[in-house]
């Protein structure tokens, strides 16, 4: 198991934002946690990423306890998240911004370096066309694709997505959750947290519903998509 998660309790002061959650993530997977707002997706993503902390339970990431490591040595450890709102640096160019994805890295003049922002302008050709433009001035679509290339370049074994299609029109959003698919082909294990549950769940070999800090249920993409509750709950009655 790449990612472990055991009895994970996470508060915001005095509110409980999540409860005795665990699940895993097998290497090669794509996981999706679904849920509406409010049901803990994000808090769980980021006490993941080591930017939450943890009250009770344990995060093993590779068969490491991480749950007190520090979130600049998850990325070190190849443990890497894009995250919710894309958080871009505005003020930086688009190659300066990749840059930043790979602080922690020691090659950053040798080819694997030039290899992986090869990689990334693969994935993201629009990246590659405006690698000097500054990224404030960039379309809400160009920001995610950036968001998602930066973590890239931390050469990530497990990429942590927050929220990819938020705010994105019906077409970006299929072009989004198409390159996260290929992401994974190319050997990256994805953990996704998403509101589109139709799309999550098509992507999804494994997922996870949230409901108030808790999971209530858990199947494979296939299996929860096709579910008449969730359907009903989720779906808007159809996939």
């Amino acid at each position: 198991m790449l990612l472990e998660v055991e009895g994970l309790c996470v508060n915001y002061g005095h509110i409980e934002a999540i409860r005795d959650i665990s699940f895993g993530v097998q290497e090669g997977e794509i996981v999706c946690l679904i849920g509406a707002n409010g049901a803990g997706k994000t808090t769980t993503l980021k006490t993941i990423s080591g930017l939450r902390t943890v009250r009770e339970g344990q995060v093993r990431f590779d068969g490491q306890d991480i749950t007190n490591v520090p979130a600049y040595e998850r990325v070190a450890l190849r443990l890497s998240q894009s995250p919710e709102g894309r958080g871009v640096f505005v003020g930086m160019s688009v190659r300066e911004n990749l840059d930043m994805g790979a602080y922690v890295r020691k090659d950053v003049k040798t080819p694997a370096y030039r290899e992986d922002l090869d990689r990334v302008f693969d994935l993201f050709p629009r990246l590659k066309e405006r690698e000097r433009q500054i990224a404030g001035t960039m379309s809400g679509g160009e920001q995610q694709m950036l968001a998602i290339g930066r973590a890239l370049m931390a050469r990530p074994r497990l990429l942590l997505l927050d929220e990819p299609s938020m705010g994105l029109a019906p077409k970006l959003i299929q072009q989004i959750f198409s390159i996260i698919k290929e992401i994974n082909e190319q050997g990256t294990t994805v953990l996704v947290v998403e509101q589109n549950a139709a799309q999550a769940l098509k992507l999804a070999d494994t997922a996870h519903i949230l409901e108030t800090g808790e999971i209530v249920r858990s199947g494979t993409g296939a299996e929860l998509s096709g579910d008449d509750s969730v359907k009903a709950a989720y779906l808007g009655g159809d996939v």
